[in-house]
């Protein structure tokens, strides 16, 4: 059936005009078929812009939660970002400066680099929990047991990562020795699994060099509570 349908078109397209010189064909063949253009090489992707993104100290640029490697020489620039289905594209001006494999929708701070874009080709290490807690070891026993709690109270492994690291982090404002003192004076205290917002708060206040242990504030939920002579049969 197909085939006769071709034949039929084939026969009309052959067809003289009426009016004028030549066919259907003809003119396909003498004047529309030398303007076409053949098809692009790859099929069009649909993509989506994310504008001025800065590239961070670590030479990485993120996107949906994960960071994807620049070249080092524009460390602290304003790049754009192309992102389709599959591939991110990182762009300055209308130089496209490196391009990367889309990491999964699910995943969270993963990095994803170009061994080019890094000084000496230096690969940028992913954060586990290995290299959390051998970080967490350089400051000592309490800090190890801190993030050891951080990670036991955590649905998943993944899900400890960033508090981990907020506590960790807090040894870039203050030193190394005051984050450890203060994980001894937090787990001298009432709280389970100290964390950032146990820790912040003793540093701040200097708790850490007095090794006064902050008390855990009282539970008040605005509610009334009324003695036994209240129920017992008094006027209300």
């Amino acid at each position: 059936m197909r085939t006769r349908v071709y034949e039929q078109i084939d026969a009309y397209n052959r067809q003289p005009f009426q009016k004028r010189a030549g066919s259907r064909l003809s003119v396909f063949t003498t004047e529309e078929l030398p303007l076409m253009q053949p098809l692009p090489a790859a099929p069009f992707d649909i993509s989506t812009w994310s504008y001025r993104r800065k590239v961070n100290k670590n030479a990485h640029v993120v996107w949906a939660k994960n960071f994807y490697s620049v070249p080092f020489s524009h460390i602290g620039s304003l790049v754009d970002l192309r992102v389709t289905d599959t591939i991110l594209e990182v762009y300055r001006a209308d130089e496209r400066l490196t391009s990367h494999l889309l990491l999964p929708a699910s995943t969270a701070n993963q990095y994803q680099s170009n061994d080019a874009d890094l000084p000496e080709g230096r690969s940028w290490q992913d954060w586990d929990r290995a290299r959390i807690e051998a970080w967490a070891a350089l400051m000592g026993p309490a800090t190890v047991t801190v993030i050891g709690k951080i990670f036991e109270a955590a649905s998943i492994e993944e899900a400890g990562y960033d508090p981990a690291l907020a506590v960790l982090r807090l040894s870039r404002k203050f030193s190394p020795a005051r984050v450890e003192a203060a994980c001894q004076l937090a787990l001298r205290g009432p709280i389970r699994s100290p964390r950032y917002a146990h820790l912040r708060p003793i540093l701040d206040t200097g708790q850490d060099k007095t090794g006064h242990v902050p008390e855990e504030p009282e539970c008040d939920d605005g509610g009334y509570v009324r003695g036994g002579a209240y129920y017992a049969g008094g006027t209300r």
